[in-house]
């Protein structure tokens, strides 16, 4: 018969494998935005300098002209491994932009839904629900045809992206929180929405919302990623993760190396982005924290 120990230790191992997974994923999240942070040092050539007469060179140690460039040339000569830094860094730059209109449009719309009631709670859930229903990457495409592909229009498009998913997850802790007896006691004391919002209902929504924020982060990375891909995000010769996967997938048969490296930290990023907002929202929920 097993013991009680027996029984515990795969539990034990699984707990472990899991632990060192969150571990390794915090950890590349952490190497990765260190390197679009100091990418302009990092970065071993200019991402822009050309050279026709180095292009289409394979990774360091595999062509001995190759020198000096460790994940090889692109089409034009260009150092893969700079473009791909900066690409980083510009690709997580229009992340954290969208994450943070989304997280101001759909938290304020989702504040006012959870305050007031009536047509004003219906219309904004009207619009929230028109948001899911629709593939938003063909919303995107068809704006992006429109009013063209600047960077300007570009972060406002991933910007209303996953609004609604705020909307919906603050008018849910509003209307939780506007039950409990210290929100009744401030409004039979007088305080108006406003006052009841700003000291009452906001700090006690801001763990959910962290967790969210981080989430879409990895969500609009992979949606720039999907629009630069398709020639209407990022234009060249600005580099960014999706727009150097797009230019190199013409050159896959005899230049790998051209998309492999972008493509590599676009999975690096959005899987170890994944775990962090997974780790968080552990750590934010007593239930879980405490288990």
């Amino acid at each position: 018969m097993a013991s009680i120990a027996d029984t515990a230790a795969p539990r034990r191992f699984r707990i472990g494998q899991t632990d060192l997974i969150q571990k390794i994923a915090i950890a590349t999240a952490l190497i990765l935005f260190a390197c679009a942070l100091f990418a302009p040092l990092i970065a071993p050539y200019d991402p822009l300098a050309q050279s026709l007469l180095s292009r289409l060179r394979p990774p360091m140690g595999f062509d001995r002209y190759a020198s000096g460039h460790y994940t090889g040339t692109d089409e034009l000569g260009r150092d893969v491994l700079s473009r791909a830094l900066y690409g980083l860094r510009l690709t997580l730059t229009l992340a954290f932009a969208g994450a943070v209109i989304g997280l101001a449009i759909g938290g304020t719309l989702g504040l006012i839904a959870g305050l007031r009631r009536g047509w004003v709670e219906d219309t904004i859930m009207s619009l929230v629900d028109m948001q899911i229903a629709i593939p938003f990457t063909l919303v995107a495409l068809l704006i992006l045809s429109l009013f063209g592909s600047s960077l300007t229009v570009l972060v406002l498009v991933l910007g209303i992206a996953g609004w609604e998913q705020y909307a919906r997850i603050v008018r849910a802790e509003v209307r939780k929180l506007g039950a409990l007896p210290f929100i009744e006691a401030a409004r039979a004391a007088g305080a108006g929405p406003v006052y009841t919002a700003r000291h009452h209902v906001l700090p006690n929504i801001v763990s959910p919302l962290v967790v969210q924020f981080t989430l879409a982060v990895s969500n609009i990375v992979i949606l720039e990623s999907t629009l630069s891909f398709l020639g209407l995000g990022v234009q060249p010769p600005q580099p960014s993760l999706g727009s150097m996967v797009g230019l190199g997938r013409d050159y896959m048969p005899t230049a790998p190396w051209i998309v492999l490296t972008p493509a590599a930290l676009i999975v690096a990023l959005t899987f170890s982005v994944q775990i962090l907002g997974d780790w968080l929202r552990d750590r934010a929920d007593v239930r879980l924290r405490d288990r």
